[in-house]
C-alpha cells in the first residue's frame, strides 16, 4: 500500500487511504516513505458496503486499488470462515459501491489460488487452491470476472505472486530470515528454525509489482494479469 500511494503521488495523484484504525500504526509505513503528510487517512471497515459506499462517494476517486485484507496463509487454517468471509465480502463490497461511483478498481488477487503447480503458472492455469486463504482469493476473482462481465465495469484482479520488502512485518519469513542473520552476523548463538523447506516461491519486489497494478488500471479493456518476476 505504502509503496504504491508514493508511486501514485510521484505521478500527480491525490492519495486517499482506509483503516479500521487510523492513527501512529496505520500510517508507520507511510511515515518510513515520508509521504504520510500526503496520504489522507479515513476510519473505514471496507467489508462494510452501506459505509464504504458514502465513503467513495464523499472522496470521488477515480481508481481504487484494493489490498486490504488477511494476508496470513497459516492463520487462514485456524480461521477459515472468516478469512473467506473477510475476503469476499471486501471485494463484494466495493464491487458493489462501484456501480454507483463508475470508479476503475483493481483487486489484488493471490498465486494462493493456483495451489501446487509443476510449471509457472499463467493467467490460463486452472486454480486448486490448498489454503482457506486460496479458496477466498479463488473465489473473490470469479466475483470480480462475474461482475465485469454482468455490469460491464471496470474492476480487474492482479494475481500476485510473493512481493517483498523491508516494509514487510516481521512475522513473514524473509524479515525472519534477515532479523535473525543480523543477529547471529552481531554475535548471537541462535539457530534460526523455519517450516517446511520445500516449498518453493517466486519473490518479486514490491515497489515494481505497484508499478504493474498501476499499468492493469491504465488499459482501454479491463483484463486480469498474473504479476510475477517470470
Amino acid at each position: 500500500g505504502p509503496y504504491l500511494a508514493r508511486h501514485l503521488l510521484a505521478r500527480g495523484y491525490e492519495g486517499h487511504g482506509t483503516s479500521r484504525r487510523p492513527g501512529p500504526d496505520a500510517a508507520a509505513n507511510l511515515v518510513r516513505l515520508g509521504i504520510e503528510r500526503r496520504v489522507a487517512l479515513h476510519r473505514l471497515d471496507p467489508i462494510d458496503e452501506s459505509r464504504t459506499r458514502a465513503a467513495l462517494a464523499t472522496i470521488g476517486p477515480d481508481e481504487v486499488y484494493l489490498l486490504a485484507g488477511p494476508s496470513s496463509v497459516a492463520r487462514s487454517f485456524a480461521h477459515p470462515d472468516e478469512t473467506v468471509g473477510v475476503v469476499v465480502g471486501i471485494v463484494s463490497s466495493l464491487l458493489a459501491a462501484q456501480r454507483h461511483s463508475g470508479f476503475r478498481l483493481f483487486c489484488a488477487s493471490s498465486s494462493e489460488c493456483f495451489g501446487s503447480t509443476d510449471a509457472p503458472a499463467d493467467i490460463g492455469t486452472p486454480f486448486r487452491p490448498l489454503s482457506p486463504y486460496g479458496v477466498a482469493k479463488a473465489h473473490a476473482y470469479d466475483k470480480v470476472a462475474q461482475h465485469r462481465a454482468a455490469q460491464g465495469g471496470y474492476a480487474v484482479s492482479g494475481v500476485l505472486f510473493n512481493h517483498e520488502s523491508p516494509l514487510r512485518p516481521e512475522t513473514f519469513v524473509t524479515r525472519k530470515i534477515v532479523r535473525a542473520a543480523t543477529r547471529i552476523a552481531g554475535g548471537s548463538t541462535e539457530k534460526l528454525v523455519l517450516g517446511n523447506l520445500d516449498i518453493e516461491r517466486d519473490w518479486g519486489w514490491a515497489p515494481e509489482y505497484v508499478e504493474a497494478m498501476h499499468l492493469m488500471v491504465q488499459q482501454d479493456r479491463p483484463d486480469d494479469f498474473v504479476i510475477a518476476t517470470g
